[in-house]
């Protein structure tokens, strides 16, 4: 049976094959490699760098590795808010009922031991991405928001204090985008709340549009408010992303009989090395926009 529907559609499972023997990566890559991305990775330092840098699905984890082992790794995993959902199966030669019992400890979905069988081997892997990913999906439900399909709060909220240890731990910088429907309540006053929850689902859908990389993130942060967390961009670069949200839900041209008008958004920006008061300066930004006249993007260095 093919992997392929143990994943997100449109794309393969992502395999990271994790062993210091380049033998072992070979025999599992002939199992996986027609129906999988394969990720590979000889020592574990490299294998959290690519689980960082490509979030995999599944990690194949030899248990024996020079410097940093499978045990360390797999913990370092668990640990770590935005690596934790990634599925990890030990394959080692460590074949004792206290060798498993410590890897499951460590937080390993499963244990298998060398020399594996192949179909055993898919079976086990086929078990893991299948509950991963209706995992995935009963997560992703709990964190979006029912009106406008985009994220909720609590989402932002523990990816922000994620990615906030991230941009301290790495030095990399961090911007936060906040943005405000402007005159709203004269909006739903003339047409209705009906009419109120639509404009928000399209400006919702005209701001996710703006974002071209998946680890920036879109959430509606109460009433007509939405944020936006974006990992590794500066102040220019926040900017130019509010100055193309702006554009965009401008470009929309939604009446606004309540101000004899279009319907625009207030934004502010602010942007990091420490991200620390990111979303106050944000949210100070923002009331300047507003103040300097609204439909305008403002920002604040954090």
């Amino acid at each position: 049976m093919p992997l392929t529907s143990q994943a997100p559609p449109g794309r393969r499972p992502r395999l990271l094959l994790v062993d210091d023997q380049p033998v072992n990566i070979q025999a599992l890559h002939r199992v996986f490699g027609s129906d999988c991305q394969v990720l590979m990775a000889t020592d574990g330092t490299r294998a959290l760098q690519l689980c960082r840098e490509r979030q995999p699905d599944l990690v194949l984890l030899d248990v024996q590795m020079p410097g940093m082992d499978g045990h360390e790794l797999c913990a370092e995993l668990k640990a770590d808010p935005l690596l934790r959902s990634i599925a990890v199966i030990f394959v080692t030669s460590q074949d004792q009922p206290d060798d498993e019992t410590r890897g499951l400890d460590a937080g390993a979905a499963d244990f298998i031991t060398k020399p594996f069988n192949p179909s055993v081997v898919r079976a086990r892997v086929r078990t893991q991405l299948t509950l991963k990913h209706q995992s995935d999906l009963l997560r992703e439900l709990a964190f979006i928001d029912g009106l406008t399909g985009v994220h909720n709060r609590r989402h932002f909220d523990e990816r922000f204090l994620a990615e906030t240890r991230r941009a301290q731990r790495t030095r990399s910088p961090l911007a936060v985008v906040l943005a405000d429907v402007d005159h709203f309540k004269r909006y739903n006053d003339a047409l209705g709340h009906l009419a109120g929850d639509d404009c928000l689902r399209r400006i919702a859908a005209t701001l996710r549009s703006c974002l071209r990389r998946p680890t920036d993130l879109l959430a509606r942060y109460g009433g007509e408010e939405f944020i936006c967390l974006l990992p590794d961009t500066d102040l220019a670069g926040a900017i130019g992303v509010a100055q193309l949200m702006e554009d965009s839900v401008r470009a929309l041209a939604l009446p606004h009989p309540g101000i004899d008008g279009i319907v625009t958004i207030s934004l502010g920006v602010s942007a990091a090395a420490q991200a620390q008061g990111l979303v106050e300066a944000a949210d100070k930004a923002l009331y300047l926009a507003k103040a300097a006249g609204r439909g305008r993007v403002s920002w604040v260095e954090g």
